[in-house]
């Protein structure tokens, strides 16, 4: 296709300062949009391979803490499902050296639950940053270039006015000057628009197996970390501390660890 004279570079040579202006600042939007789009897609990517990384070494482990005793792995760093499992093993180990005992109490297993909820909320707001720059490009962007369209289309409408002779010839250049704005915030706002929808259904998808994991490690500290009442397991405080406070039948312990 010959651009040289077809609509797009005949409206962008026609195009009125006004009209070049809304769309300079069009492109700074797309520009941030594919920015955002690029890096989010490298973040989600790179989170899923090392989240299944981490998933291998974990299932592994002879022990819940067998990958936290090792120190801080780089071949694991931005595993979301890495993360939340350091932080809840931190907090673990400080109530161990607390209580000077591999078991704790009750409001020690509470700290826990918090340290994990904490980094789960930090990992959600993590991978879902920089999503308000799409919503932002897909919600604005036609907007900015409508208001490009409307503000060329009265530019043409008062230069006719003045010049009092309404032809083709005279308004062609004007109009087309002034569609080319709305273009261009389409062009912004269409492949954001593809691209948030498929990255929230990835990030929700991330988001829900980070929570599932959460209730599996919270599970597998009670069961061997809780300390135990009269000789037994404390069944009742593996109740109280299931996700979001609902008492249920506690889970035999070995399917609740998976070790």
């Amino acid at each position: 296709m010959d651009m040289s004279s077809g609509g797009v570079a005949f409206a962008l040579s026609h195009a009125t300062l006004e009209g070049k202006i809304t769309i300079s600042v069009l492109l700074i939007f797309s520009l941030v949009s594919w920015t955002v789009i690029i890096n989010k897609f490298r973040q989600l990517a790179k989170a899923k391979t090392r989240n299944g990384l981490f998933l291998e070494f974990y299932s592994k482990a002879k022990s819940p803490l067998g990958i936290f005793n090792k120190g801080r792995l780089n071949k694991l760093q931005g595993s979301p499902m890495y993360d939340l499992y350091y932080g809840g093993c931190e907090e673990l180990k400080v109530q161990q050296d607390k209580y000077e005992t591999d078991k704790i109490p009750n409001h020690g297993m509470s700290a826990v639950r918090i340290a994990l909820e904490r980094v789960l909320g930090e990992s959600a707001v993590a991978l879902e940053s920089g999503m308000i720059v799409l919503a932002t490009a897909i919600s604005g962007g036609p907007f900015i270039g409508l208001l490009g369209t409307v503000w060329g289309v009265m530019d043409t409408f008062s230069g006719i006015g003045r010049a009092q002779q309404a032809t083709l010839t005279t308004m062609a250049p004007g109009v087309a000057s002034a569609l080319i704005a709305t273009v261009a915030g389409l062009m912004v706002a269409i492949p954001s628009l593809f691209c948030y929808n498929f990255l929230v259904t990835k990030t929700k998808t991330l988001t829900m197996e980070l929570d599932n994991f959460a209730a599996h490690l919270e599970t597998v500290f009670i069961t061997e970390y809780l300390r135990e009442k009269n000789g037994s397991a404390a069944a009742e405080d593996i109740e109280d501390y299931r996700p979001g406070g609902h008492r249920q039948e506690a889970e035999p312990s070995g399917a609740a660890t998976g070790h």
